[in-house]
């Protein structure tokens, strides 16, 4: 029976990690929402105050804008800007509001295959280097055709994006394609994540990080992990649970989609390892401060980086 989500500032559990200079990170995501005029000085604070805290490493896990704004060239391209302006190397996953749901009126009735296709160009036309004001070099799957897949390692962890998004990652029956282009990169996934966690053998920890909710469930309802095999995450999900399992030491998921901070064990049995942390996000355009201590049993440790511009919890 999977446990309940539960708030919580401290992320603990107890393994053999190889030590290593502790270091912070921040993460977020599903922001900015709204309107540009209305939430682009608000969100331009948000950056401002992370980059005052200084940390190694930026992680925003997707929806760079809302469902209802439009995916036009100009609105992407603001929010590459936005990436582009964090000052410490900045990882990117996308999220559903890019591409996934670009087809809704709201969103233009953009096709959402184009609009992955020119993320992919635009955002990721040198997959060798992160996002931010000081760059960092990263591994890719870019010769499969899946340049948004990276990695890094930053004082012994190992950082890992995974393309897996909101709207039951594309899974879809909205036309033949939608249901091709979710096969082809589940597997890409797959292959990611097996290779990411194959070459982090001496790593302290890895971090995770996705856009999607897989766990948006009534989990009363939902014994035994079978809330993996009826969804677009089913796949992605066991190999999480198997991979982390064989890694054994610690593993941190970032993910976002239902905007709520809080934290959760998702595979208490078979895989307690394993931490899961969601950012907040829309009306709450806060981020998450991660300290990394592998030589502390607790590994990682959060606080909430409140925008100075915005008073929502």
């Amino acid at each position: 029976m999977l446990k309940p989500i539960v708030t919580a500032t401290t992320l603990t559990l107890a393994a053999q990690t190889a030590f290593a200079e502790p270091f912070t990170f921040a993460a977020l995501g599903d922001a900015p929402y709204g309107d540009p005029p209305e939430v682009y000085g608000p969100y331009q604070r948000l950056i401002e105050t992370i980059n005052a805290r200084n940390p190694q490493l930026v992680i925003h896990i997707g929806d760079t804008k809302s469902g209802s704004t439009p995916c036009s060239d100009e609105i992407l391209g603001q929010q590459r800007d936005f990436l582009n302006s964090f000052t410490a190397p900045t990882l990117y996953t996308p999220g559903d509001n890019e591409w996934t749901d670009c087809h809704r009126k709201a969103a233009g009735e953009f096709d959402p295959l184009e609009r992955l296709a020119h993320i992919r160009s635009t955002y990721f036309a040198d997959p060798t280097k992160s996002f931010g004001q000081t760059s960092a070099t990263v591994a890719s799957q870019a010769a499969a055709g899946y340049p948004e897949n990276a990695r890094m390692e930053l004082n012994g962890v190992m950082f890992i994006t995974v393309h897996v998004t909101g709207s039951n990652n594309n899974f879809e029956i909205r036309d033949k394609s939608a249901v091709d282009e979710f096969f082809a990169r589940d597997a890409a996934n797959l292959a990611w994540l097996k290779e990411s966690f194959a070459a982090a053998p001496d790593a302290g920890a890895v971090v995770v990080a996705m856009q999607a909710d897989m766990f948006e469930f009534d989990w009363n309802e939902f014994d035994d992990y079978t809330w993996l095999r009826h969804s677009g995450f089913q796949n992605i999900g066991t190999a999480l649970r198997e991979e982390a399992a064989a890694f054994g030491k610690p593993v941190l998921l970032i993910y976002g989609d239902s905007h709520v901070y809080r934290s959760m064990r998702p595979f208490p049995d078979d895989a307690p390892n394993v931490l899961a942390l969601e950012v907040p996000g829309e009306e709450r355009m806060h981020a998450v401060e991660v300290t990394v201590d592998t030589a502390t049993s607790g590994v990682f440790s959060t606080a909430l980086i409140r925008n100075p511009a915005i008073t929502t919890n």
